[in-house]
C-alpha cells in the first residue's frame, strides 16, 4: 500500500490534520476531509494504542500515482502526511496500513529485530500468504533473492508485513482476500504484538 511518491507528483483537494494522540486526546479532523472517510478514521484510532508525536497531515488525492502505476495511498515520512485515493470500503484496512509505517520508523532497531526473528522463523516454516498484498508482494520477491533474509529486499518486507499486521489487528476488518496466512502464523503474530506493543503509547 505504501509507496513513496515525489511530492510533485501529487496535487491534495482535501486535507486533515491527524493529531497523534496522548492518552484520551481527540483527533481533530478538518471540515475538508470526506466525512464518511473521517469517521472510519476515527473509528480505527479508537482501536489502536495511544499514538504520540507530531502531526500527520492527511490528505485525498485522486488519481494518485507513482511510477509504477496507481497506488491507493502514498506515505512521505519525512513531511509527516499521507495522502490517499482508495474507496471507503478499504480505507480504514489501508488507513491502519499507512499509520504504521510511522510507528515503523520510529519502533528502535530491538523491537524491529524481534519482528524480523519472526519473520524469519515464520520462512523456517515455509509459512505461505500474507496479511495484505503489499507484504505478500514484497514476499515474493524474495524468492528470487539470496539470501533470502537480508538486504533491501528484506528489509523492505519485514516494514510492510508489520504494516499489513497492524491493518489487520486494528483496522477492524476481520475478512478479506488479502489475508491469506495460515491461522497458526496469525496467531503467532498477534501474540507478538501483544507481547511487543500491547497498549503502550506508540511514537510516530
Amino acid at each position: 500500500m505504501k509507496r513513496e511518491v515525489a511530492g510533485s507528483q501529487l496535487s491534495a483537494l482535501g486535507s486533515k490534520t491527524l493529531k497523534p494522540r496522548i492518552g484520551s486526546q481527540v483527533t481533530r479532523f478538518a471540515a475538508a476531509f470526506p466525512a464518511a472517510l473521517r469517521l472510519c478514521g476515527e473509528k480505527c484510532l479508537r482501536r489502536l494504542p495511544p499514538l504520540t508525536g507530531a502531526p500527520i497531515r492527511i490528505e485525498t488525492v485522486p488519481n494518485l500515482r507513482d511510477r509504477r502505476g496507481a497506488v491507493h495511498a502514498g506515505s512521505f515520512l519525512r513531511q509527516r502526511r499521507i495522502a490517499f485515493n482508495c474507496t471507503r470500503t478499504e480505507f480504514p484496512r489501508i488507513f491502519v496500513h499507512e499509520v504504521f509505517h510511522f510507528v515503523w520508523l520510529r519502533a528502535g532497531n530491538p523491537l524491529r529485530r524481534s519482528w524480523e526473528a519472526l519473520l524469519k522463523a515464520e520462512l523456517a516454516a515455509a509459512a505461505r500468504g500474507e496479511l495484505g498484498w503489499s507484504a505478500e508482494s514484497h514476499k515474493v520477491a524474495l524468492a528470487t533473492a539470496e539470501p533470502r533474509s537480508v538486504g533491501r529486499r528484506w528489509r523492505e518486507y519485514c516494514c510492510e508485513s508489520f504494516c499489513d499486521t497492524g491493518a489487520w489487528l486494528y483496522s477492524g476488518v476481520s475478512r478479506h482476500p488479502e489475508f491469506t496466512l495460515a491461522a497458526r502464523f496469525r496467531a503467532r503474530r498477534r501474540a507478538w504484538f501483544e507481547c511487543a506493543i500491547g497498549k503502550r503509547e506508540l511514537p510516530v
